[in-house]
């Protein structure tokens, strides 16, 4: 590297490229992967990040030193109100690749959804018997469900709209039948995961506004008495090709970009129940009341309080049958709620 006295590894991971802010606060999911189970079911669902906590669950691996003993997890706390089933959508699959077969909305719907679902399809008539014709063509079937951020206790006002694929069963007939049967309904989260299973969390991350090359990147500062500047790229780049190529660390966008972390393990699936509330004293901060259904998971989510998190099977899962850990203690418990 010409007269450099040592080398480095090159500053800033260039998966993540472009670097811009994402297009809307619901993430997009583009694989859902599978779910091997007899029975059809949603593979995924909408929760909202509340806060953190800690919970000291058993350790399980009988080859570490803290196998049967006390383990320190840091935890994350999601808000999972139930989600509606607005509606069905069939994919087919040519050269091209998938495309929609056909749709149908219920008719069952709340009035607020308009703001969300297309205009007109709340008052169109449809027949879900339609989805039989269909049937031999179909490659994959999606629930279009909403979250409703004010079952959550939260002030926005129209509802969230997400496209999740149906999975199990034994045919695709199955999963339609099982569509057609929760059409209009809520679902809650306990009938789609439970304590123990491993799960992805795809959401949009904090943002930081416009950053340096410095805090964006983790370049390092060159010496004070640089001309001109100390926070900058040392060199853009050669003479020759007579352009700064894409992969020199420059400022920009920071966070509010897309992110999907991988294997997070559901530690409590539960409930809050008539007159109870799961929160810190006071609330949690920057969130409020967790009232309702809720689960809490081993480590970090990204994005901040608030923010709507995707949860989907684990894609990259190690372990076949999950068991539902031991909990001894968390620092974040049911406590009566306060006026009730």
């Amino acid at each position: 590297m010409g007269h450099r006295k040592k080398n480095a590894p090159r500053h800033g991971s260039l998966a993540f490229r472009p670097r811009v802010r994402a297009d809307s606060i619901v993430p997009r999911v583009r694989f859902w992967g599978g779910l091997d189970s007899p029975r059809p079911s949603l593979l995924g669902f909408i929760g909202f990040k509340a806060g953190m906590m800690h919970t000291i669950i058993s350790g399980e691996n009988p080859r570490s030193p803290t196998f049967g003993k006390p383990v320190f997890r840091a935890s994350t706390v999601l808000v999972c109100p139930p989600i509606r089933i607005c509606g069905i959508r069939l994919y087919g699959e040519n050269v091209e690749g998938e495309y929609a077969l056909t749709e149908v909305y219920s008719d069952k719907l709340p009035k607020f959804y308009e703001r969300a679902l297309p205009k007109g399809c709340l008052a169109k008539k449809y027949d879900v018997n339609v989805l039989d014709n269909f049937i031999e063509n179909v490659k994959r079937v999606t629930a279009i469900v909403g979250a409703e951020p004010h079952e959550a206790k939260l002030s926005q006002k129209k509802p969230i709209i997400l496209e999740v694929e149906i999975g199990g069963g034994k045919s695709v007939k199955d999963r339609i039948e099982y569509a057609k049967s929760i059409l209009g309904s809520t679902i809650r989260v306990k009938d789609v995961f439970k304590a123990g299973d491993f799960v992805d969390t795809i959401g949009i991350t904090k943002g930081k506004g416009f950053q340096g090359p410095v805090k964006r990147f983790g370049i390092k500062r060159k010496q004070h008495k640089s001309r001109k500047s100390v926070r900058a790229v040392g060199c853009l780049g050669a003479w020759h090709p007579a352009a700064v190529t894409y992969t020199v660390p420059r400022a920009g966008q920071m966070g509010f970009h897309q992110r999907t972390s991988y294997n997070k393990r559901i530690l409590i699936c539960s409930s809050t129940g008539e007159g109870m509330v799961f929160n810190p004293e006071g609330g949690f901060k920057h969130f409020g009341i967790v009232k309702g259904d809720y689960i809490v998971l081993d480590g970090s989510v990204q994005g901040p309080p608030k923010r709507p998190i995707v949860l989907r099977f684990a894609v990259r899962s190690k372990m076949e049958k999950p068991i539902p850990p031991k909990v001894i203690y968390t620092s974040v418990s049911l406590i009566p709620a306060k006026g009730e």
